[in-house]
This record gives C-alpha cells, sequence and structure tokens, in this order.
C-alpha cells in the first residue's frame, strides 16, 4: 500500500520514524474524510495509541507500517463517520466543516497559541476547498471514504476494499457514485487571480456597505449557510437569493461598525475572515461560477475557529 513520508522523525530509529513519518499523511486523510480538524487529530493520536499498545513482535511481523497505520485509521473515521450523522441530526443550525488557514497563518489553539507541528499541518490542495467538502458530507460513510482513498490518495480498489470490509468491485461502484454527486456539483473553474479579485470587490463592497455593488457580484440564486453551532448567534437556515444575501451583510456591517474584514486564505482559496476586538468571530469561504459567488459558507462556532486565534 503506498503512503507518503516526510522528515518528522529523522535521527530515531529507523522503524520509529517510518512509523512518525506516516502522521501527516493521516492527518491530511482524516481531515477529508471528517472535515473536522480536532477529529482529526483524535483519529491520528487514536491510531498511534493502538500501535503502541502492540508489543515489538507484533509490530515487526508488520510488513508495511504506513500500510496499518492508514487501514486503522481509515476504520476509525468510517466509524466516526456513521455516528456523525446522528450526532449531526441535533447539531444546532447548519453544519459546516472546519475551515482551514494557510500554512503561513496556521496558529493552533490546542496548544496555548503556539505555531503548529508540521506533521499537523493538512496540505491544501483542490480536495480540501470548502464546496468539495461540503459535496463530501452528502455521501454515505463508505462512499466518502472510497472514493477519497481512491480519487484522492490513489490506493488500489482492492486496498480500498480491504480497508472497507467490502469487494473491490463494491468498492468501484462507492466511488463511482462519488464521483457523479461531484461532477453534478461542481461549477466551471474560476482562474485563481479571477476568485480572489472578486472576493476583493465582494469585500470592499460589504465594507462600503454598498447593496447594489454587492447584488453585482452575488449570483440571484446566490446562497449564504452559517455555522454557530448554537454557541454564537448565527442563521438556523440558508438565505438564499443575491438581494436577501446582501441585505443580509450590510444589516450586518450597520449593526457591527467596529468589524474588521481581513483577506485570508481559507481552504486553499480566496476568502474572508471577520474580526472584532474580542478576535476572529466568523470564517468565510465562496464558490464562484461565471464570474459571481453563488455561495458563501461562514463559520462562526468558536470551537471551529481555533486554528485563526492569531
Amino acid at each position: 500500500m503506498s503512503t507518503q513520508s516526510g522528515p518528522e522523525g529523522e535521527g530515531l530509529d529507523p522503524s520509529l520514524s517510518a512509523v512518525m513519518s506516516e502522521r501527516r499523511q493521516l492527518m491530511n486523510l482524516a481531515y477529508r474524510l471528517l472535515g473536522s480538524l480536532a477529529d482529526a487529530e483524535d483519529v491520528v493520536q487514536e491510531t498511534y495509541a493502538r500501535w503502541y499498545t502492540m508489543s515489538r513482535a507484533e509490530q515487526e511481523a508488520i510488513g508495511s507500517p504506513g500500510g496499518w497505520l492508514t487501514t486503522v485509521a481509515s476504520r476509525i473515521c468510517l466509524d466516526l463517520l456513521g455516528s456523525a450523522r446522528a450526532r449531526r441530526e441535533s447539531y444546532v443550525g447548519e453544519w459546516i466543516p472546519e475551515p482551514l488557514p494557510d500554512h503561513s497563518e496556521w496558529i493552533t489553539g490546542r496548544s496555548g497559541g503556539l505555531t503548529a507541528d508540521p506533521a499537523d499541518r493538512v496540505t491544501l490542495d483542490e480536495s480540501v476547498n470548502m464546496a468539495f467538502l461540503v459535496v463530501l458530507e452528502s455521501m454515505t460513510p463508505a462512499e466518502r471514504v472510497a472514493f477519497i482513498l481512491h480519487d484522492v490518495f490513489r490506493y488500489t480498489f482492492a486496498e480500498v476494499a480491504e480497508i472497507v470490509g467490502r469487494s473491490p468491485a463494491a468498492c468501484r461502484q462507492l466511488a463511482s457514485s462519488a464521483r457523479r454527486r461531484i461532477r453534478t456539483s461542481q461549477a466551471s473553474a474560476t482562474p485563481a487571480a479571477q476568485r480572489a479579485a472578486i472576493v476583493r470587490s465582494f469585500k470592499e463592497a460589504w465594507e462600503a456597505k454598498d447593496i447594489n455593488a454587492l447584488i453585482g457580484l452575488l449570483d440571484p440564486a446566490a446562497t449564504t449557510i452559517a455555522d454557530g453551532g448554537g454557541l454564537v448567534s448565527a442563521r438556523l437556515s440558508p438565505v438564499e437569493g443575491g438581494e436577501k444575501v446582501a441585505r443580509l451583510l450590510v444589516n450586518l456591517a450597520r449593526r457591527v461598525p467596529s468589524l474588521t474584514i481581513l483577506e485570508r486564505t481559507v481552504n486553499g482559496q480566496p476568502g474572508l475572515v471577520a474580526q472584532e476586538e474580542s478576535g476572529t468571530v466568523s470564517v468565510l469561504a465562496f464558490d464562484v461560477a461565471d464570474g459571481r459567488i453563488t455561495h458563501i459558507w461562514a463559520v462562526r462556532n468558536p470551537e471551529k475557529l481555533r486554528s485563526w486565534t492569531g
């Protein structure tokens, strides 16, 4: 089973180094499967805990430690995805995947505000943009695991079958079904420079409380979804329609004149961060198609903003 390795663990016992070098791979996998940094960290910790509960002889009997770790982490994620569906039925309002900052902006609130270990960083590519992660949320747990392992991490269907506990043919069908969901939901790609320019114009229009400029930047059918998790104020259902979204944003700017809007990279794409004196209060991710913003995801749940405290 193919795995990626990194420089972590250099200078350690070769066998230990081989195991620890998989940490970044496991974080990349678990975040894509779960959409939560906190849950991904827990999965990686549990995976290593299971490794270290084995005897040295049992460890040495494993031909591919990286493959073993990936299999265990994937199975833990598969179990968590099943229980997550039940948890999200009782979640207050809309659930949005946890937003990721750019590596240069990465701060973790789980270790006293220290810069995160590079092994904990999630590699940013098209498979972690917010629109992609939201589509993953619509998949069954088995579809999601089969698709991510095969299409993103390039495992063979035989390897996926071993992890998921189904036949290679069944895993092929799962990945194919997931792929159709992705194709159906994806709009035509917007060049990065154009996307950045649109988000910047949106920021300027929002700061100026220019409702007409905002309407011009928003698709007529634009939708905004906010996630407060029941911990802070947030709309409990999506707001649909470009004009309604524009009015909502202008009203917010008028109610909170001290709001500071910053351009930031969110899940590898141009986004915005809203700050008050207390710190970051919202992270906004965007989807753009045909020169207009079609979706805005506003994460306000403070438990999902720990990486944005700096």
